[in-house]
């Protein structure tokens, strides 16, 4: 009996630690809930959006359009689109796009490595690779959190490309260390 209280009230001191730590501090500024409406938002905004190689090109040569790439700085020098711009996914903020950008009104046209078929790059490919729950592989990229980050700062003229392209497609043209001089 006297071990069961002295559990008991071991328990009840450690659930009383728990909720004054949680009391001792500001919450970070995160807000799951908005950004799950967010995300309800961009996908039907995103569904529009999404463009063929010969819209994606034909974009770009329009005047007042960014191409970007979200990439690591290592991928983007290796090779990107030819006229893309770089900012890491991981330096997005208001400010940061706001210098690069500069209106909202901007058309923005964005890509990832999983438009491109036969692009290999040089790193480990030993990596894990998530499963759903019915066993087919998970294919994670910087095209949709790159949406949803521009859109949710005010940035809707974004358009993606949506097609898979080989590398070798004379129609596209890269630019980086990997790509052979002409």
């Amino acid at each position: 009996m006297k071990k069961g209280k002295l559990l008991l009230t071991a328990l009840t001191m450690n659930a009383m630690s728990m909720t004054a730590q949680t009391q001792d501090f500001t919450p970070a500024k995160v807000d799951f809930d908005a950004y799950e409406k967010l995300v309800a938002e961009v996908k039907e905004h995103r569904k529009s959006r999404l463009v063929n190689l010969e819209t994606f090109l034909k974009m770009s040569k329009e005047e007042k359009v960014i191409i970007i790439d979200t990439r690591s700085d290592e991928m983007y020098k290796s090779k990107h689109v030819k006229g893309a711009v770089h900012l890491n996914f991981s330096d997005f903020t208001q400010t940061s796009l706001a210098r690069l950008i500069k209106s909202k009104d901007t058309k923005i046209l964005i890509y990832c490595n999983n438009n491109f078929d036969k692009d290999e790059p040089n790193f480990p490919t030993k990596a894990y690779v998530p499963k759903l729950s019915n066993e087919k592989a998970l294919t994670l990229a910087l095209n949709i959190p790159t949406y949803i980050n521009l859109y949710g700062y005010g940035y809707k003229n974004v358009y993606e490309l949506s097609e898979l392209v080989s590398v070798d497609d004379t129609r596209i043209k890269f630019e980086g260390t990997s790509v052979p001089a002409n």
